[in-house]
């Protein structure tokens, strides 16, 4: 199961890659004024550069501040002032439709929240931390303390929590203002940055810009090197990001075809939202089939010791595997009927 596995998170990843190239693009036309598709060029080769040449720790002090400006969304949705016995009974009771861009949308949402690259560098960024650590050798680092796993834990919960408190109020803000004004058909950055304009006025653009690209600075780094440790702890290559690349040749290798590769998809003139939305879509497909090898690795003695999943964990976790099939069959038969 391992190689299919890894080779539909690498596809979905370099698509991805080329998708968050197009975005930052995107985002970086609106500042500038005028869309510049060629940014995509000198962008990748400096994010590249800044993988193979730099620490990783170095690009995520850069650029993780400029993710907050997504935080805008929160405060726009409020000043807009949604009716909240409207939101609130929206928010809990959902609408069930049998519609096939319904269902692609459930499984894209599935696909952003759960996606496969984030089994692959969670894991790896555990690691790289231990390393940070002093931890050089893998007897240093075999076995995980009770501290080491709370601080994971508090770590992955606060990072899902700010994730989709963030989509939510992006879900809101844009319903609240383009989708009100019959704007429901988004394909470039300038059109969703309009969702701001009740709090930004002339400055949405701007203020969404600086989240876009914060965000795909920080994505595009992560999706390649999620890729380049799948792979290289499949075939048992040296790996890390903070490796020396003149050490770990086939590692980086990876990680620059999957940056140049993604390249290729902005210059097709693919539209960044599509693009988006399409990779979600993909990681909602790639997603449930690494569920099922990850609860049972979970509930594993061999793999896991002493440290196994409860029942509580496990009939949440076989819960959300049989959803995400559910809602790929769905996508499967609504697709077969149009």
């Amino acid at each position: 199961m391992l190689y299919p596995a890894v080779g539909l998170v690498v596809v979905a990843n370099t698509i991805n890659v080329g998708a968050d190239l197009g975005a930052i693009a995107d985002a970086a036309g609106i500042v500038i004024g005028t869309p510049l598709p060629w940014l995509v060029i000198p962008i990748a080769v400096g994010l590249l550069a800044l993988e193979v040449f730099a620490s990783y720790r170095m690009i995520e002090r850069i650029f993780k501040y400029l993710t907050l400006a997504l935080f805008a969304y929160v405060v726009d949705a409020v000043v807009v002032h949604p009716p909240l016995s409207e939101t609130l009974r929206a928010t809990i009771v959902p609408t069930i439709s049998l519609d096939r861009d319904y269902i692609a949308t459930i499984v894209a949402i599935l696909g952003t929240t759960i996606s496969p690259y984030l089994f692959f560098w969670q894991t790896s960024h555990e690691v790289e931390e231990e390393k940070a650590a002093g931890k050089k050798t893998r007897a240093q680092r075999r076995g995980t303390s009770w501290y080491e796993l709370r601080i994971a834990t508090i770590d992955v919960n606060l990072g899902m929590l700010f994730s989709n408190l963030v989509m939510y109020f992006i879900i809101l803000a844009t319903a609240l203002t383009l989708h009100a004004n019959g704007k429901t058909d988004i394909s470039t950055g300038a059109e969703a940055a309009e969702a701001l304009s009740p709090i930004a006025g002339d400055f949405a653009g701007v203020i969404f810009a600086i989240g876009m690209i914060g965000a795909g600075f920080l994505a595009v780094p992560i999706l390649s090197g999620a890729s380049a440790y799948a792979v290289s702890e499949t075939f048992g290559w040296r790996e890390g990001l903070d490796e020396n690349w003149r050490r770990a040749k086939p590692f980086y290798g990876v990680v620059a075809a999957a940056t140049l590769v993604g390249l290729v998809i902005p210059l097709t003139g693919v539209k960044p939202i599509d693009a988006l939305f399409f990779t979600a879509i993909l990681n909602g497909i790639a997603a449930p089939p690494l569920l099922v090898v990850i609860m049972l690795a979970a509930r594993n003695r061999r793999v896991m010791g002493r440290e196994t999943i409860g029942p509580v964990l496990t009939a949440l976790g076989w819960i959300v595997t049989i959803a995400m099939f559910a809602a790929l069959a769905g996508l499967a038969i609504t697709s077969l009927r149009s």
